[in-house]
């Protein structure tokens, strides 16, 4: 493979930046651009050492930068290829000075993801850790990133390879079926293939099931706020941020577009949209506001209906209700600290079975209790990562429920008493689905969209 080089951090302004080379010119190159302090031959040079020196342009001797050089000697790298990394003053202008120096002395500019592409390709990772890089590196939340390091450890990688060992034990009983059949052994191992099989199936549920909340990890929860005009909607935005993000007055319609802000929850991100107030208007841009309010909800994970407890439900609130009915929702009894007129055992409020939750947003009261009910609403306080897998790659969802459809087939024609070579179909199947998850088994256009999504440089 040819020798490539990236810039490695981020475009921007820092203490410093990184220049990374991997390939067996590396050193070579790095002869040639780097001036040390105290000359040692790469040779003499063992991996994990750094040397201090400079980088000249080697036609005008014109020194670019002071810098660090890290070596990393193969096999023993992220690529497991001879590799470098120069470690210069931050700042894009050196950074791609550097970067040009090494393509005119013999690199090739890295592709998107191309040393872990190598590190996956090279058999130091495979491709489940490939992926949990680019999470780490996405994550947007403690947990997230703590669920993706767990992945790179191998924590996926070493439940599937459990998975497949499973497999081919079955695979084994049931070749020796096909080549041996006159010892007559078909029946005890049917049975036994059974068991296994579906011992393979529930591990495989379980995995699947733990998609939910890998879906909640790394995409956080969808929650709409939804009310009539002046019930408090921006105020509870705005004290859920703890901070003005959105305008607050006594005026109906204020808010007439959507405002969406991140919050984190229970280590949970959250997308919080604000919408405009629901009720009966002639203004053609509010009209259009309201329109999106409705649209925004129904796609929402979980609807807060805001309701002023101090006045009476009027056909817009009765309006909200009713969006209510097919949506995870919370009925948020706002200004407590008023005379009130409606209360909680409200039968129709009773009706759509939906928790109660009285604030005083004014008085900042009852916000406690709105976390505590949608921590229990979508069981956060449940999500063990200490000693639970979770998935959280949709492109590993669906090899599972591949795999879990193979299984059930395959239970299916043992049950039927089909001829084992059929059955031994879908149990091939399996194998080549959970092997989709960690690379053994998937195509190169594949391979070329997960990497595409890196950065230069990684």
């Amino acid at each position: 493979m040819s020798t490539i080089a990236a810039i490695s951090t981020a475009p921007a302004i820092g203490g410093i930046g990184i220049v990374r080379l991997s390939g067996d010119k590396c050193f070579e190159i790095l002869d040639k651009i780097f001036v040390q302090k105290n000359i040692e031959s790469i040779e003499e040079i063992d991996g994990y050492r750094i040397k201090y020196g400079k980088i000249v342009k080697p036609t005008s001797q014109k020194v670019i930068d002071e810098v660090l050089v890290s070596y990393f000697k193969a096999p023993k790298s992220y690529t497991t290829e001879n590799m470098c990394e120069i470690n210069s003053h931050g700042g894009i202008v050196v950074l791609r000075e550097i970067l040009e120096i090494c393509l005119e002395n013999g690199a090739d500019l890295a592709e998107p993801g191309e040393f872990t592409k190598r590190a996956f390709l090279n058999g130091r990772i495979d491709l489940a850790q490939a992926e949990a890089i680019i999470d780490i590196i996405n994550a947007k939340t403690t947990r997230e990133a703590q669920e993706s390091a767990n992945q790179l450890e191998g924590f996926l990688s070493k439940k599937i390879n459990e998975i497949k060992t499973k497999i081919i034990d079955i695979m084994v009983d049931i070749e020796a079926n096909i080549d041996y059949p006159e010892y007559d052994i078909e029946e005890v191992s049917n049975k036994i293939a059974e068991e296994k099989l579906n011992d393979v199936l529930q591990n495989l549920i379980k995995l699947s099931k733990s998609f939910e909340n890998g879906k909640i990890l790394k995409e956080g929860i969808k929650l709409a706020i939804i009310g009539s005009p002046n019930a408090g909607k921006s105020s509870l935005l705005n004290a859920i941020l703890k901070e003005d993000r959105a305008i607050v007055t006594d005026i109906a319609g204020t808010t007439r577009d959507i405002i969406e802000e991140q919050v984190v929850i229970e280590g949970i991100p959250f997308k919080i949209i604000d919408t405009a107030g629901i009720r009966n208007a002639e203004n053609m841009i509010e009209q259009i506001g309201i329109e999106k309010s409705k649209k925004v909800a129904k796609e929402s994970d979980v609807v807060l209906a805001v309701f002023d407890s101090s006045v009476n439900l009027s056909d817009e609130d009765r309006e909200i209700l009713k969006l209510l009915k097919e949506k995870k929702s919370i009925i948020i009894l706002n200004k407590m600290d008023l005379n009130q007129k409606l209360l909680e055992d409200n039968k129709e409020f009773k009706e759509t079975e939906r928790p109660i939750i009285k604030m005083s947003l004014k008085k900042e009261e009852g916000l406690d209790k709105l976390f505590e009910e949608l921590v229990k609403m979508f069981n956060l306080n449940q999500i063990n990562l200490d000693n639970e897998l979770v998935i959280t790659n949709i492109r590993h969802q669906e090899s599972i429920n591949k795999a879990i459809e193979s299984t059930r087939k395959a239970l299916n024609d043992l049950n039927a008493s089909m001829p084992i070579d059929i059955i031994s179909i879908n149990i091939k199947q399996i194998l080549e689905h959970l092997g989709e998850i960690t690379g053994d088994n998937v195509s190169e256009d594949i391979i070329k969209s997960i990497f595409s999504k890196f950065c230069l440089g990684k």
